[in-house]
């Protein structure tokens, strides 16, 4: 490490990067060009040189299941980020649905990165997007990448040769073990088994009936080269009693005498923090203690249109996301009830906005009739939330009114009029409804509310295959819900997604997983749809629920 220290600081290091980087941006290329790249095992820690710079041009990325989305976060703003991802025995996207989409995006003249984990010429599925894009006559290239085949035990602290326990190393797939020869395989001094977890014991069974010793060692290296990483050392005759009941995919194999070094040589782990070549070398890396969710997966449900800034705020604190639309927000069945209350707005005395989508949609309205802000000049306004606030801004409007808490309730607590008799309140709002208490407070103190549908709010037609993978393997550390409905429909996707499962409860996929609520009312959905809560922020905002997952891990973690 102090060497790749000496390296980065080195100003001929910056310069080549930067000409790597300036001849990649200032290329020109009439029919677009694909690179496929191999980002390395785990963390952006071990992505190329060549690997930035190629991320720092893309104009889209297809990405696999196994990267670390950090490395999204190095390309440009205006980037496609597309996930291909292949995981295990779970549902896929085909390699068929893959091929045509490199070409199509290569012939619109788009840079075009395939990022691939590890290495994508190890058994990385390359050969045949090579060929279809050989065939179409599309320009690429292929850069290599750091195999977890040989990072994973060098970070696990074992050799793969030595001068007198190994002078020899195979690399193999279990994907399909039943084609392998064992009789061979048996002889090897060393074997690292890629996509074995899951045939374990066919693999320790078939070695020793072909005569590998039963106390041959054998360590299994889960998630290698993640902050997350574990390691089970055994022997060929125990490590499935060891290992019995453990999620172990993903995971890297050694088996052979060269495991033994793992405990003689002791090497000290590296460090989790990122280690980035583009800092200037005056700019230290970032400490642990300053990015309390290293190493932490969270899951994040939101509308398929929502802004990215909570995911990329989750982000700088050291998080890997995984989002899944859990809302589709749309125009309401009808927009009678909205065009009749906006045509008369002289009525009412106030607007009232609970959300960002509210805002949206009945300005947009709003505009569609002819009219703009000046419509409005005889209406105060009360919004809940910053985020709603901001989007009304955007608008050219201030509220007149935002309660103290980020909640709908303390709206009616806390509401400027003195008397709430005789006065009219418009209330925009989603078209199933919600809400009910503010109404009810309102309506009990004299007002009339008039509630219309603005928009509506859908459950996607289904569960991503990716996030219900990801629950199975028990990689999310947490689940953030900003919004009842998102619980809602979190649940009913997760059901919905397991139905062919005989006899399993789908909140068996949680047990592992904290609950993260944005506010009291989210709470209670949680309570209501998937039995408990874990954490709620105190703050009723995005920011606010961000800091009760940091401050979580944070105690728990001195």
């Amino acid at each position: 490490m102090l060497t790749m220290g000496i390296a980065i600081s080195s100003p001929l290091f910056f310069n080549s990067i930067r000409k790597l980087r300036n001849e990649y941006a200032t290329m020109t290329r009439p029919d677009g060009k694909v690179y496929i790249l191999g980002s390395g095992p785990g963390s952006v820690n071990f992505l190329t040189v060549a690997g930035e710079a190629l991320l720092s041009t893309a104009e889209v990325v297809i990405y696999d299941a196994l990267i670390d989305t950090t490395l999204l976060s190095l390309t440009p703003k205006t980037c496609i980020h597309i996930l291909a991802g292949k995981r295990g025995q779970g549902p896929s996207v085909s390699q068929a649905d893959i091929n045509p989409l490199l070409v199509h995006y290569c012939q619109q003249g788009k840079r075009v990165v395939r990022l691939k984990s590890g290495d994508p010429m190890l058994f990385g599925r390359s050969a045949s997007e090579v060929q279809a894009l050989q065939a179409a006559g599309c320009a690429f290239e292929v850069w290599p990448g750091l195999s977890s085949a040989l990072a994973a035990p060098v970070l696990a602290g074992i050799p793969l040769t030595d001068p007198d326990l190994s002078r020899s190393v195979t690399i193999l797939s279990a994907h399909e073990p039943s084609t392998l020869n064992w009789s061979v395989l048996a002889q090897c001094e060393t074997l690292v088994v890629l996509m074995g977890g899951r045939s374990l014991p066919i693999l320790t069974t078939m070695l020793q009936q072909h005569g590998k010793a039963a106390d041959t060692p054998v360590a299994v290296i889960r998630w290698g080269g993640w902050p997350q990483q574990q390691v089970w050392s055994a022997t060929l005759d125990t490590i499935v009693d060891q290992t019995q009941g453990e999620s172990l995919s993903p995971s890297v194999l050694v088996i052979g005498d060269v495991v033994r070094l793992r405990q003689t040589l002791n090497l000290p782990p590296l460090p989790t923090v990122r280690l980035s070549c583009t800092l200037p070398s005056s700019v230290a890396p970032m400490e642990q203690s300053a990015l309390p969710l290293q190493g932490r997966t969270v899951l994040v449900t939101r509308s398929a249109n929502q802004s990215e800034d909570f995911s990329r705020s989750l982000k700088a604190k050291g998080a890997t996301v995984l989002e899944m639309a859990a809302l589709e927000i749309g125009p309401p069945s009808s927009w009678s009830d909205l065009d009749a209350a906006l045509a008369d707005l002289s009525t009412f005395d106030w607007l009232i906005l609970t959300s960002a989508n509210g805002v949206q949609y009945t300005l947009e309205r709003l505009q569609h009739q002819g009219k703009d802000a000046r419509a409005l000049a005889g209406i105060k306004i009360a919004v809940v939330g910053r985020k709603t606030a901001a989007t009304l801004k955007q608008w050219g409007l201030i509220p007149d009114f935002i309660p103290p808490d980020y909640i709908a309730d303390a709206l009616v607590a806390h509401f400027p009029e003195p008397s709430l008799q005789g006065i009219r309140c418009l209330f925009p709002r989603v078209e199933s409804g919600g809400r009910e208490v503010l109404v009810q407070e309102l309506s009990a103190k004299g007002a009339t509310v008039v509630e219309v549908a603005a928009y509506q709010s859908q459950c996607p037609a289904q569960l991503n295959p990716q996030i219900l993978e990801a629950l199975q393997s028990q990689a999310i550390d947490v689940a953030t819900f900003a919004s009842s409905k998102t619980v809602q429909h979190f649940a009913q996707l997760l059901q919905q997604g397991t139905a062919d499962l005989p006899n399993f409860d789908w909140r068996t996929l949680l047990q592992s997983v904290k609950l993260a609520s944005i506010g009291p009312q989210t709470s209670q959905a949680c309570g209501q749809y998937l039995g408990r809560v874990d954490l709620e922020a105190q703050e009723y905002t995005l920011d606010g629920l961000i800091e009760a997952i940091a401050q979580a891990y944070t105690s728990a973690n001195p």
